[in-house]
């Protein structure tokens, strides 16, 4: 019997990264996983990953939860194919970030609609299923970047977006308290994942020495980190876990202000604008 047997649980965000490995790990768990994505071949293959493993899950591809008629066709076929919802956690994200001076209007309006309406409409779709379910869970991802800022990475509208996601947890947790609905967030940090890997894994980059200055473990995340805490915060073994926002960076926030004389510079390449990397390395990535 795992963890999560019998729950019902939504991943958004099901093709590739957290969301795959969220998908994997809580089916592992026994739950019933309803996913979703954008990429419909990244989805199938988690799919196939999760029924190979004896798993159960099924996903709904394309689906543009930045709509409430994207949220609500996707709650809607879990519930159906389910019978009901215990859990939503929401995972999936996307943002665009350029040098503030610089960054076109679409850009802020891409990320708040692909990192904080993502998260409100499943949430408001869910809502009445969860009250009728008697209580639920819901997860929601933030940043690290909801709390802090950088001097070399300009993602103003990330940090925006995502520090509304965490003002939303906690109001949240107020209406839900009284349904049995507990809300909590996750705050990564640097999380290895496929958008982040080339940069990552580029042993030219800035990353080493990153890794070298600012990480006390000296090492990055991988998505297996943040589902298994996922897992957790979604279990009965975190019933009394609610509106808080759990960090999961390896300590880097831990040793922020602090890092040792000669930090590179964290500039593009060609020395315009922000290095490519580091729109993954102090958020967790969207994919």
């Amino acid at each position: 019997m795992g963890k999560l047997t019998g729950k019902v649980a939504l991943i958004s965000g099901t093709g590739s990264g957290i969301g795959r490995a969220a998908a994997i790990e809580f089916a592992a768990q026994g739950a019933s996983v309803y996913g979703c994505d954008v990429n419909e071949a990244g989805s199938a293959e988690t799919v196939r990953l999760v029924s190979e493993a004896g798993g159960t899950m099924r996903s709904l591809t394309p689906v543009d939860l930045s709509t409430s008629e994207g949220a609500r066709r996707w709650v809607e076929a879990a519930a159906e194919a389910f019978g009901g919802i215990d859990i939503l956690y929401n995972n999936a994200s996307a943002m665009r970030n350029t040098p503030f001076g610089e960054m076109p209007d679409e850009d802020w309006y891409f990320t708040i609609a692909n990192e904080l309406h993502v998260v409100y409409h499943p949430t408001r779709e869910a809502w009445p299923h969860l009250v009728s379910r008697g209580g639920g869970v819901i997860l929601n991802m933030a940043s690290i970047s909801a709390r802090y800022g950088a001097m070399f990475v300009e993602q103003a509208p990330h940090g925006a977006a995502k520090g509304a996601v965490l003002a939303f947890t906690k109001h949240l947790c107020g209406a839900g308290g009284r349904h049995g609905i507990r809300v909590n967030a996750i705050s990564p940090g640097l999380i290895r994942t496929p958008a982040t890997a080339p940069f990552v894994d580029d042993p030219d980059g800035p990353i080493p020495e990153l890794l070298r200055q600012r990480f006390p473990l000296g090492k990055f995340g991988h998505p297996e980190d943040v589902a298994r805490l996922a897992a957790f915060l979604a279990s009965d073994d975190a019933g009394y876990i609610n509106g808080a926002e759990i960090v999961i960076d390896g300590g880097v926030t831990a040793m922020a202000g602090l890092p040792e004389r000669g930090v590179p510079a964290l500039s593009a390449p060609d020395g315009s604008g922000s290095h490519p990397v580091l729109c993954g390395w102090l958020p967790h990535s969207p994919a």
